[in-house]
């Protein structure tokens, strides 16, 4: 044995380490993560996303999740080694998976990583809630057998809309409006375009709904909220996918989908603006479409309960 395997496995077991906890990750979190944005991809920052495959060698290079590298193990074939050149404990998400794994009871080859990730990480170690198979079957378009990512190939790449409702309702910018084989992959029926400029494609299988409204305080958007929420709930009520759009994606689209999850689930704006800002942590409506929303939440509730002179707001 090397001495930097020697090296390597006596760290996993240094007692004065304090191991973090294991959290489930639910599909619909992990494509989140993949596709967050700051300017670019966020899969572009070194210290944003581990993600690990457990499953075999074998399995690995017949397809796996994008960007996913392969733990691999000691000389014994029984320990998993802590993956070369990076720093867990500087990691913000560290995301370990394997074949079906749907609990943290037991002793499945992600658990066993997890558990060993969890000695080097800061913060929890998330392990993926039906692992490589619930989330190909979910997000088949993210699957790959490519390997190595190039630095470029990260700044490059192109993120799908972030997730609001799992298999319904995504929030997302222009490019990804005008984009139809992201509207493919995520079979967009409904897409609400939140902007001055019209939306550069013609399909017939796709109603577009357009909000012609700029970013500023003084921007009208209440006046649609009925309207736009009526124009979701025929796609929600059938089960079809729907998107939001504006420009960028964080003030405008933010503001209309809060609206209707305001509507949808006759909740308080706190409630809703959690789940949208959990989903998309750089989604961010401008005061004026904030002020808003607290007039539709008395709509909505008959009252007006959030105290939007919070500064999370």
């Amino acid at each position: 044995m090397t001495s930097r395997a020697v090296t390597r496995r006596a760290s996993l077991v240094t007692p004065s380490r304090t191991m973090c906890e294991l959290k489930l990750c639910e599909a619909t979190e992990l494509y989140n993560i993949l596709n967050a944005t700051t300017k670019f991809s966020r899969l572009a920052e070194p210290n944003y996303l581990c993600l690990l495959d457990a499953r075999t060698k074998r399995e690995y290079n017949e397809g796996h999740i994008i960007t996913a590298r392969r733990v691999k193990k000691d000389e014994t074939d029984a320990n998993f080694l802590l993956p070369e050149s990076i720093e867990l404990d500087c990691v913000r998400y560290c995301v370990v998976y394997d074949s079906n794994t749907c609990s943290l009871d037991g002793k499945g080859p992600a658990i066993e990583c997890a558990r060993v990730m969890a000695q080097a990480c800061r913060l929890p170690v998330m392990v993926l809630k039906g692992g490589y198979e619930l989330f190909s079957a979910c997000y088949h378009f993210f699957r790959s057998q490519k390997v190595f990512w190039m630095p470029q190939e990260l700044d490059d790449f192109k993120p799908h809309p972030i997730e609001i409702i799992p298999s319904c309702l995504y929030l997302g910018d222009s490019r990804q409006a005008n984009d139809l084989h992201i509207l493919k992959d995520l079979k967009i029926k409904g897409l609400v375009n939140v902007s001055m400029k019209p939306l550069n494609i013609s399909v017939e299988t796709i109603d577009v709904m357009h909000i012609p409204a700029t970013d500023s305080n003084d921007s009208d958007l209440l006046h649609f909220f009925p309207s736009v929420c009526s124009f979701i709930d025929s796609y929600m009520e059938k089960s079809l996918a729907a998107l939001v759009t504006s420009d960028l994606g964080i003030s405008r689209s933010s503001a209309v989908l809060i609206a209707y999850l305001m509507h949808n689930r006759k909740c308080k704006l706190k409630e809703a603006w959690e789940q949208v800002v959990k989903c998309k942590t750089n989604m961010r409506p401008n005061r004026g479409f904030v002020k808003q929303l607290f007039d539709w939440e008395e709509i909505v509730l008959g009252l007006q309960v959030t105290d939007i002179s919070d500064p999370k707001f």
